[in-house]
C-alpha cells in the first residue's frame, strides 16, 4: 500500500509526514502495552491481558469477536497524533477521539483509514475498527453528546491539553515539534476540565509533565509519574458536579 505521498501535515512540517500507525506495533503487544502508563493508569492492565489471550499470536492485542458494545468507552478530548487512542484502544477499549485541528484530523482520518485497509497487519485492522475519529472543539462535542440525562456514558475520558510552558530542546521528537506548530496551547483548562467532569465518566485521566501543574488546579484523585510524564486520574466520586 502506497503511503508516502507528502500531505497537507507534511507540508506543515516542511517535509514529509506518513499516515501510517504501523509504528505502533511493536507498543501495541502485550508484554510492552501493559508497561504503557496509560494502561496502568486507567487500570486496563486485566482488560489488556484479556485482549492479549484472545488474540491468535498473543501479537498486537486484538479480539475482533467481541461485541463493541460490550467493551468500556474511552473518549480521548485531545487526539494529537492519535497514539493515546490508538493504546487504549489495543487494550480493549472503543474509542472515541476528538481532533479540532483540520489539518491534524486529516492525518488522523488518514491514519484510520490505511489501518483499516491494511491487510498485512489484523491485529492494527482490528484494533483501529473499535476507533472513532470526531472533528471539532471537544468541549462542544461533549456537551452535545452527554447533555442529555439519559445519554450514555464514558467509562474514561483522557485529556491532554497542550502545556504552554514545553520547552524546546533538541531531544523533542519531530511529531512533537509538529504538534507544537499546530496545536495552541488550552485557553480555558477549567471548562475543559469542568465539561469533562459534567459527562459523567467513571475516571478522567490527564497527562502532564512530570513537573507541570494540577490541570485547572484540581488535585486529582491520585498520579502516576515517569520520568517527563505524569497521569493524575481524578475518579467519579472525586468529580465535581
Amino acid at each position: 500500500m502506497g503511503r508516502k505521498k507528502e500531505n497537507a501535515l507534511g507540508a506543515e512540517a516542511g517535509g514529509e509526514f506518513q499516515h501510517d500507525w504501523r509504528r505502533m506495533l511493536p507498543r501495541l503487544r502485550y508484554h510492552n502495552l501493559s508497561h504503557e502508563m496509560l494502561v496502568k493508569a486507567a487500570k486496563a492492565t486485566k482488560l489488556a491481558a484479556a485482549e492479549a489471550a484472545a488474540s491468535d499470536d498473543c501479537g498486537p492485542a486484538a479480539a475482533p469477536e467481541t461485541d463493541d458494545c460490550a467493551r468500556p468507552w474511552a473518549f480521548d478530548c485531545t487526539a494529537g497524533m492519535g497514539e493515546d487512542s490508538l493504546i487504549l484502544a489495543a487494550a480493549g477499549f472503543r474509542v472515541t477521539f476528538c481532533e479540532y485541528n483540520p489539518v491534524v484530523a486529516e492525518h488522523l482520518r488518514e491514519c484510520l483509514k490505511n489501518a483499516l485497509e491494511d491487510d498485512e497487519n489484523p491485529q492494527l485492522r482490528a484494533i483501529a475498527s473499535r476507533m472513532e475519529l470526531m472533528e471539532g472543539d471537544s468541549v462542544e462535542i461533549m456537551k452535545r453528546l452527554f447533555s442529555e440525562e439519559n445519554a450514555p456514558r464514558p467509562d474514561l475520558i483522557l485529556l491532554d491539553p497542550m502545556f504552554p510552558e514545553r520547552k524546546k530542546s533538541s531531544l523533542v521528537k519531530k511529531k512533537l515539534q509538529l504538534i507544537q506548530q499546530l496545536e495552541k496551547p488550552c485557553a480555558d483548562e477549567e471548562t475543559l476540565l469542568k465539561t469533562a467532569m459534567a459527562a459523567g465518566a467513571g475516571r478522567i485521566i490527564v497527562k502532564r509533565p512530570v513537573k507541570g501543574p494540577y490541570l485547572a488546579g484540581v488535585k486529582p484523585s491520585y498520579s502516576l509519574s515517569g520520568k517527563v510524564i505524569r497521569y493524575d486520574c481524578i475518579v467519579k466520586t472525586d468529580a465535581v458536579r
